[in-house]
This record gives C-alpha cells, sequence and structure tokens, in this order.
C-alpha cells in the first residue's frame, strides 16, 4: 500500500531567510509523496521566487496578519490526503513526515502531533500535553517513542503544536478549517478542542521531531525578549468566550504569569521596568478587544486544492563526520560538500572538556552538533562522562536515530 500524499503548510511573514532555512530542512526529509504550500507576504514570496525552490512548491501571497487565516489559504491549496504544518522557524528531522504520518495507523486517529525541542536543539520545548477549553495545559506521560493515543481528563483534548502537526485534509475541511478569529495565537488549540469534541481521535508522535528557532518577530526579539502581547491575550479571552468559560479568573493568571516572565526579562536587563508595563498594557488591551472580536469565522473556499505538486528532496541517506572542534573550518566545509551531493548530513564536533552540547541545524543542509567530549548532551545526564571520540559519535548517533535515521 503506498503512503499518503501529504501537503506541508508553512505560514511567513517578514522572515524571509528563516524561510528558506525552514525549506532547506524540508529538502532533507525522507517521505514520498509530498508538496509544500507556502503562504508568505509579497517580500517573502519574492525572496522564494529567487531561491532554489522557485517552480517546486506551491507559494500563495497573503498580507493580512492573521495566522489562522493564511493557514486556511495554505489549505485551500494543499492537494495532499494529509495536512502537516510547521512554521517557518522550524526545522524538521529528516524521519518527520515518516513519523507523523505513522500516528494515522492508529484506529479513528485524525489528527497527530510532534514532539518540538527547543534553542539548544537538545531539550524539548513542548512534548506531550493536554488542553482545556480556557487554554490550560498539563503534561501527559509519553507512554514510548512509538505514536499513541493519550487518555486525557474531562474536559481536555490531546494538545499538539503548531509548528508540528497534521490533519486529515477531509476532517480538516468538514471543520472548516482553523477560526480566523485567532489571528494569532490557540489557533491549533482551538482545532484540537473542536477535533476531540467530533469525538475523533488525536495521536502523538515522539519521534516526529522539529527544532524551534524562536526567530524575531513583531512580538518578541531574537533573544525572546517580550515586545508585545495583545494577540495572546485576545486570543485567550476569545477562547474562553467561544468554550462557555468566565473570563476570571483566567486573565488574572495570564496577567500574573506574564508580569513573573517579564520580571525576569527585567532581572536581566533585557527590556526596562516601563517596557514591561507597556508589555502587560497590551495584554490589557488585547483582553478588550478579544472580548469584542467575532469567533466562527470559517472559510468556505477550502474544498477544491490545485493539482497535487510533489516536492522531490535534495537529500537522502544518512552520512556522519566527526572530529575535533578545532577542525571546526576543515569539518563544515566538507559537510556543506556532502550535502550539494545529495546526502544528509550529521557533523558533531567535540571539545576537549565538558561543555554542554547544543545542536543546530545549517543552511548548507548538514546537522551540527558542537560541545564537550566530556560533557551531557541531554540535560539529565551526568555533568563529566568519560568518553572516547569514536564511542561517543556512536553514543550521539543513537540518540537522534529515530529521528535522523
Amino acid at each position: 500500500m503506498s503512503a499518503p500524499s501529504v501537503s506541508v503548510v508553512i505560514v511567513s511573514h517578514g522572515r524571509p531567510e528563516s524561510l528558506l532555512w525552514c525549506l532547506s530542512a524540508l529538502a532533507g526529509v525522507a517521505y514520498q509523496p509530498f508538496e509544500i504550500v507556502v503562504v508568505a507576504d509579497l517580500a517573502a514570496c519574492a525572496y522564494v521566487g529567487e531561491s532554489p525552490y522557485a517552480g517546486r512548491i506551491k507559494l500563495v501571497a497573503f498580507e493580512k496578519p492573521n495566522i489562522a487565516a493564511a493557514r486556511n489559504k495554505g489549505v485551500a491549496e494543499a492537494a495532499g490526503e494529509i495536512i502537516a504544518f510547521i512554521d517557518d522557524d522550524a526545522a524538521a528531522e529528516p524521519l518527520w513526515l515518516h513519523h507523523l504520518v505513522s500516528g494515522f495507523k492508529l484506529p479513528e486517529v485524525m489528527c497527530t502531533g510532534g514532539y518540538v525541542r527547543g534553542r539548544n536543539g537538545i531539550s524539548f520545548q513542548w512534548t506531550a500535553r493536554q488542553v482545556d477549553g480556557a487554554g490550560r495545559t498539563e503534561t501527559l506521560a509519553a507512554e514510548s517513542h512509538t505514536p499513541f493515543i493519550p487518555q486525557t481528563k474531562t474536559g481536555f483534548a490531546v494538545k499538539t503544536e503548531g509548528t508540528n502537526m497534521a490533519v486529515r485534509r477531509d476532517v480538516l475541511v468538514a471543520l472548516g478549517g482553523f477560526d480566523e478569529g485567532f489571528h494569532f495565537y490557540l489557533d491549533e488549540t482551538d482545532l484540537n478542542l473542536r477535533i476531540a469534541g467530533t469525538h475523533h481521535k488525536t495521536a502523538l508522535c515522539p519521534s516526529a521531531e522539529v527544532h524551534h528557532a524562536y526567530k524575531a518577530s513583531t512580538r518578541r526579539k531574537a533573544d525572546r525578549t517580550v515586545t508585545d502581547l495583545f494577540d495572546v491575550g485576545a486570543s485567550t479571552v476569545l477562547l474562553l468566550r467561544k468554550n462557555g468559560h468566565p473570563l476570571e479568573p483566567r486573565c488574572s493568571e495570564m496577567v500574573e504569569e506574564q508580569a513573573e516572565r517579564l520580571a525576569d526579562q527585567v532581572s536581566r536587563d533585557l527590556m526596562s521596568e516601563s517596557e514591561a508595563a507597556g508589555v502587560l498594557q497590551s495584554l490589557e488591551a488585547g483582553f478588550e478587544a478579544g472580548a469584542l472580536r467575532a469567533f466562527g469565522q470559517y472559510p468556505d473556499t477550502l474544498h477544491h486544492p490545485s493539482d497535487f505538486k510533489p516536492f522531490l528532496p535534495d537529500r537522502s541517506g544518512g552520512v556522519t563526520v566527526a572530529g575535533r572542534f578545532w577542525q571546526g573550518k576543515k569539518l563544515r566545509k566538507e559537510a556543506a560538500q556532502l550535502a550539494a551531493q545529495g546526502a544528509n548530513v550529521s557533523l558533531y564536533l567535540f571539545s576537549w572538556n565538558t561543555r554542554f552540547h547544543h545542536v543546530r541545524y545549517d543552511l548548507a543542509g548538514y546537522w551540527e552538533q558542537s560541545g564537550g567530549l566530556f560533557g551531557k548532551a541531554a540535560r539529565d545526564e551526568p555533568l563529566f562522562q568519560l568518553n572516547r571520540l569514536r564511542s561517543r559519535v556512536r553514543r550521539e548517533q543513537e540518540r537522534v536515530r529515530l529521528a535522523r535515521g
């Protein structure tokens, strides 16, 4: 039996360099058949139009700053049986789609979600969670590395992340796509709750991994300093109203949570106290806007997509390059050359110390892990580990094997 066709939808606004980084990682994804649909502003469309991906993907121009509406534009063009979503500041591991799609083999599953690694490329930003109609999340226990259907509490749904999730196209269209009242934040949570309300199942796929880079945006700086919470506040109130929850105490909880977060950023000299006060004011303004905003805004243009446009990856297989940190310039050049020749490359650079490890995806097409030969990768490992280069490489290869192959 052939694998189901997949459409990967990416929404991008104002970050063309980040978008190319995301596309470069997708060019190493080991899955067939899939297509890529990019919904972007005119500047990003022009940028991609002059890139190596011109003519290979579906490019949809959309200027409105509304993540749900932009995703619906992508759904309208997506012809795959399954529609997967990833952000433009995320890089997918080579076996991402393989694992994300495998969850649909479980009975009654119509939606799947994967795990997201954070900025250091090692620690997880998001794993298994459940969410209620007020947007409160709780951690769930993962049963194994294989796809599973979590057991949730009454009133909760399985939470998937907008940067790593997939939905059967027919189910998504039947639900009307994303609610366009959610301009930013909680749009996928609202969809999770609606899917659960129809008694469809959602599976989580731990080995379906993407790396989320937290690129700068209109709402945060590259160092994650918060600059605006208006849309967070508006979407929170919209979700509460839509699910029949009172605005309190959730809004007060949000103010306390964000005030603590901002105080930490002030203490680290990332912003001033007056700037933090302004950000909190933007949250309050968002609450007021959300109380007036309409919800249940679903387009009627999702039913007839354009023809499926297969994307043929640039890289396949797996090659390892490893050495000492002082060899970095030479080995990075070698990794880039191997990637250009069509290989998925993992580069390991180890220094003679106990430095923590970091993983990053390079636009040249390879994955780089650097750190001390005696240091820890996973943050729950011992601070000091006695290793030889060869044995350490083998251990790190095994750690990423399920995601990268």
